[in-house]
């Protein structure tokens, strides 16, 4: 009988990171700050025309 073998993967020595710091890797590079930046304008853009604020917009 062939004894039983075990495969022991090499680690990089860090342990991995979980989903949100990879999200906030990922949202921290320098090469997605342009994306970032215009979903942001365009989220405080549609919560200010949802807010009250917004009839400071509207004609007397």
């Amino acid at each position: 009988m062939a004894p039983n073998q075990r495969v022991v993967a090499a680690s990089s020595g860090r342990p991995q990171k979980g989903f949100l710091g990879a999200a906030y890797e990922e949202l921290t590079a320098p090469e997605n700050a342009t994306i970032v930046r215009s979903l942001l304008v365009f989220g405080a853009g549609v919560a200010f025309l949802h807010s009250s604020l917004s009839e400071f917009l509207l004609p007397p």
